[in-house]
C-alpha cells in the first residue's frame, strides 16, 4: 500500500520535466476525482489515505500516458463543458473553454425565444449542440459531422445528458443543401492553419483528430465560405449565424461575411482577449 501523498510527490517529480506545475496539479486533481472520488479539499485533509492496488495501477498507468503526451481527458474518457459531462476519445476534439463562451453568447441571446431550430455544423463530441439543447428547452437541435465515429460519441453524450438531437452524417464541403431551414446555424469548424502547428502543444498534435483542427494555409476560410453560402439559403428571416474563429483571421472572416451579404456582424473577443467569435444576420 502507498499513501496518496507519497504518490503525489512521485507524480509531480516524474512529470516536472514535461509540464508546468500548475498543469501537473490539474492532472492530479482530475485523476483523483475521477478514480477515487476525492475532491482537492478532501485530498488535502486526508493525508493518510491509502491507495489500494487497483487505484495505484490506474494512477501509475495514467502517469505513463501523461509522460507520452496523451491528454488527461482521453485518459479518463470524459471532460466537463458548460456544467455538463462529455465523453471524449481520439475521434473528437477535447472541448475548449473558449467554446463555452460561444455557447453562453448564444444562450443569452436566445433564452427568451419560444421556439428555435438550431444546426451545429462539425459537432464533434456534441458539446455545442447538447449544451444548447440542455439550456434552450424550446429548441429543436440538429448536429452535422463528416465523421461517423465522432457522431457515435456525440450520440452517446446526448443520451448521457438526456437531450434529443437529430444527427446528420455528411461532409459540409460537398453537400449542396441543408435538410431544413434554421433560426440559428453555429459552427466551430477546422480553422488552424498548417503554419500554426508549431504554436500548438504536442499532446494536441499527437492525439486530437487533425481533420477537426487543420486547414490549408492557402485557403483557411473554406469552411466559413461554404457554411455562409448554405446559411444564406437555409436561415429563417431573422436567422443568426455564429462562428468560432481563428484568432488571427477575425477581420478576414468579417470581410468574407460582408461579401456574402451578411449584416450586423459582431466580432467578439474571448477571455484571453483575442478575436474568437462572430455573429451575423442575413
Amino acid at each position: 500500500m502507498m499513501l496518496i501523498q507519497e504518490f503525489k510527490k512521485y507524480f509531480f517529480l516524474e512529470l516536472s520535466n514535461v509540464y508546468p506545475e500548475t498543469e501537473i496539479q490539474s492532472f492530479f486533481t482530475i485523476l483523483v476525482e475521477f478514480k477515487l472520488h476525492l475532491s482537492r479539499i478532501q485530498l488535502a485533509l486526508e493525508h493518510n489515505f491509502e491507495l489500494d492496488n487497483d487505484d495505484f495501477d490506474f494512477l501509475k498507468n495514467a502517469l505513463l500516458k501523461l509522460k507520452n503526451q496523451i491528454p488527461v481527458q482521453y485518459i479518463v474518457g470524459e471532460t466537463a463543458f458548460y456544467g455538463l459531462i462529455f465523453k471524449v476519445d481520439k475521434n473528437v476534439l477535447i472541448p475548449r473553454p473558449e467554446t463555452e463562451e460561444l455557447v453562453e453568447w448564444i444562450i443569452q441571446n436566445h433564452k427568451k425565444s419560444k421556439s428555435l431550430k438550431i444546426l451545429d455544423v462539425g459537432t464533434g463530441s456534441g458539446c455545442i449542440a447538447i449544451s444548447l439543447a440542455k439550456n434552450l428547452p424550446n429548441a429543436e437541435v440538429f448536429s452535422l459531422d463528416i465523421s461517423a465515429e465522432a457522431l457515435n460519441v456525440a450520440k452517446n453524450n446526448a443520451t448521457f445528458n438526456q437531450v434529443t438531437i437529430d444527427f446528420i452524417n455528411a461532409d459540409i464541403l460537398t453537400i449542396e443543401k441543408l435538410p431544413d431551414t434554421f433560426d440559428i446555424i453555429v459552427s466551430n469548424p477546422p480553422y488552424v492553419r498548417e503554419l500554426e502547428k508549431d504554436q500548438m502543444q504536442q499532446n494536441v498534435l499527437s492525439n486530437e483528430p487533425h481533420i477537426a483542427l487543420f486547414v490549408k494555409n492557402e485557403n483557411p476560410l473554406l469552411f466559413y465560405d461554404k457554411i455562409a453560402e448554405l446559411a444564406k439559403k437555409h436561415l429563417t428571416e431573422n436567422g443568426v449565424l455564429y462562428f468560432e474563429i481563428n484568432q488571427y483571421l477575425g477581420h478576414e472572416t468579417v470581410d468574407l461575411l460582408k461579401t456574402k451579404g451578411f449584416k450586423n456582424i459582431e466580432l467578439k473577443k474571448d477571455i484571453y482577449g483575442v478575436d474568437r467569435m462572430v455573429k451575423c444576420l442575413l
